[in-house]
């Protein structure tokens, strides 16, 4: 158990039977009447952020979140199967639960499995992937006064908005979180 006067950014608390991770807090003494903690809170299984107020003396059950790396093998039928590649069991997926989170993976990379009680509720790809353009248009040098882009499409099927130097069959380092072009490899 923990009390609201602990919190802190990124701990993990079961807040009402939900499993939530703080975003901001502050801790606020007025000069008239009781001190309390002003919280930004998001629900991890649904993403929904909820700001509230508590006395620093309520106490709230820790969230242990279980972060498992995980080997993407392929998708089939609706599941995607993962394998921990420690003890070679596997599970499978569906769609809803994976979400875009596979948008920049290839099959047999490595991602986490984040789960709560046995629930997966996220995965974690890669921060950075590198990937090969599979189709773009071609790019004119000169017919622009500042850095232009244009869309590309990477192996996994996914689109990226490159600068016009890239041409199919380039090879890319893209940041997974924000889907944006690093550079050329």
């Amino acid at each position: 158990m923990i009390s609201a006067g602990e919190f802190r950014n990124g701990m993990t608390v079961e807040i009402e039977g939900n499993v939530c991770q703080i975003v901001e807090f502050q801790h606020v003494k007025p000069g008239k009447g009781a001190a309390f903690v002003r919280t930004k809170y998001k629900n991890i299984i649904t993403g929904s952020v909820v700001e509230k107020s508590f006395r620093p003396t309520e106490k709230f059950p820790t969230a242990r979140i279980d972060r498992v790396d995980m080997q993407y093998l392929y998708k089939d039928g609706g599941l995607c199967y993962f394998m921990n590649t420690e003890d070679y069991e596997q599970i499978g997926l569906t769609e809803e639960q994976v979400g875009d989170a596979l948008k920049f993976v290839k099959e047999n990379e490595m991602v986490k499995i984040c789960s709560h009680n046995g629930n997966v509720f996220a995965i974690e790809p890669p921060l950075f992937v590198e990937l090969e353009v599979t189709d773009t248009e071609p790019g004119f040098a000169g017919n622009t006064a500042q850095g232009a882009t244009k869309p590309a499409t990477v192996e996994t099927g996914a689109q990226v908005q490159v600068p016009l130097f890239v041409n199919t069959g380039d090879r890319l380092k893209i940041d997974t979180r924000t889907g944006e072009y690093l550079s050329r490899v």
